[in-house]
């Protein structure tokens, strides 16, 4: 399953395109791309159907945040009417969310720029999972780390790749 849903971007209710807002609704955790699709097939049989039409520009379930949708729409009150008798949403529109925000949580960081000389790593692949150390030095040209591993019964310094260590604690 993809870790983005989307509607295609339509027409407000005034036949207009106008300026949204990113509203976060709190869902079950694990649940996030049901309530997305629940929420797309919702918003598509309202466009359907001659009611009411619901103006939800885009539904977002931002990978690594768990527990939350974020939908992209013109005013609060088009969330309540998305979300409404939808399974596993536990709260509204808990508040908007800036476009700063959302883009922070969309775009991946490095793990090589949040790692630190004499941060205590663990290494969670390869020969050596599962042991911990302290980085010794960073070569960011070849992303590799250098850790002294701390549980040897000797002195024991390897060389591993930057996306085989998770950044434990910081000395």
């Amino acid at each position: 399953m993809s870790s983005e849903e989307s509607a295609e971007p339509q027409k407000g209710s005034s036949g207009r395109e106008g300026i949204t807002q990113l509203f976060a609704v709190r869902t079950t955790g694990g649940q996030e791309a049901n309530v997305a699709l629940m929420i797309e097939m919702f918003v598509e049989s309202s466009r359907q159907s001659s009611g009411r039409k619901i103006d939800v520009r885009a539904i977002v379930v931002p990978p690594g945040i768990k527990g939350y949708v974020i939908l992209e729409v013109p005013s609060l009150h088009m969330v309540y009417q998305a979300v409404k008798d939808i399974k596993h949403v536990k709260g509204k529109a808990a508040g908007a969310v800036s476009f700063k925000d959302l883009e922070k949580m969309l775009k991946p960081v490095p793990v090589i720029e949040e790692l630190r000389e004499k941060m205590v790593v663990e290494i969670v692949a390869g020969p050596f999972k599962g042991l911990r150390g302290t980085i010794q030095s960073i070569d960011r040209n070849r992303m590799e780390v250098s850790v002294a591993i701390v549980e040897s019964q000797f002195p024991m310094n390897i060389t591993v790749p930057a996306e085989f260590v998770k950044p434990v604690k910081q000395q």
